[in-house]
């Protein structure tokens, strides 16, 4: 009687330990993602609101509740932003639970983890890049390597604020990681070189779908406590 005691004990120790060793490992919910579709519009994207809608949807659509989701885009002139500035605070898990950057700091600092294999979309896929077809690395974001708006001496960085599907440009990063030359730019994730203009065809054209990045702007833990 006492042995068979000692095992049940025993048995619900060892239960509880697992228990609480899955409870530690479950992954962290999805706040990070590339879009796996653009507006269909090339650079116009309804503007900053029409981004972020677009990835509130696509969030929301992947099973993603309580979060605040903003599109990484910078814009210029009156009321400008930067895409740093956008995003909350972090951290910030791809749709497998992968740990992208813990800080704007650090998604900025080049230490991230916003590669091919990580930098997936909503749904968990990976988007194509320089070595598949058709390449889809080139990522709308306007942005300069610290996060910030963009501004070019050939004049648009940002698609006309995000509004033109013809004339303009806008710069884009590789979520690759991989450019034609080895250098800082074509090895950016946010910050690699402009488009040929803002169409559709034109994104195609330079190796893009006209895919940007979307960031929960509110931590998961807060979302958490709102339920």
């Amino acid at each position: 009687m006492a042995k068979t005691r000692i095992i049940l004990i025993a048995s619900a120790a060892l239960l509880a330990t697992g228990y609480a060793a899955a409870q530690s490992m479950q992954k962290a919910p999805m706040t990070f993602f590339i879009t796996s579709a653009g507006s269909g519009k090339g650079g116009d994207l309804g503007g900053l609101a029409g981004a972020d809608r677009h990835c509130q949807v696509l969030a929301e659509a992947a099973g993603s509740k309580g979060l605040a989701w903003h599109a990484y885009l910078s814009t210029t002139g009156a009321g400008g932003a930067n895409a740093r500035d956008r995003i909350g605070k972090g951290p910030w898990h791809n749709a497998e639970g992968r740990l992208i950057a813990r800080s704007v700091e650090e998604l900025h600092e080049g230490v991230n983890n916003i590669n091919r294999q990580f930098a997936l979309t909503e749904k968990g896929t990976v988007v194509n890049g320089r070595a598949d077809s058709p390449n889809q690395h080139d990522i709308l974001t306007g942005s300069t390597p610290d996060g910030r708006a963009a501004s070019s001496p050939k004049g648009d960085t940002n698609c006309a604020n995000w509004t033109s599907s013809g004339a303009g440009s806008a710069v884009v990063g590789h979520h690759d990681r991989w450019g034609l030359s080895d250098t800082e730019s074509a090895r950016s994730w946010n910050a690699s070189h402009g488009t040929k203009g803002c169409s559709q065809p034109a994104l195609v054209s330079t190796g893009g779908a006209g895919l940007f990045y979307c960031f929960a702007a509110t931590p998961a833990t807060m979302a958490s406590r709102k339920k």
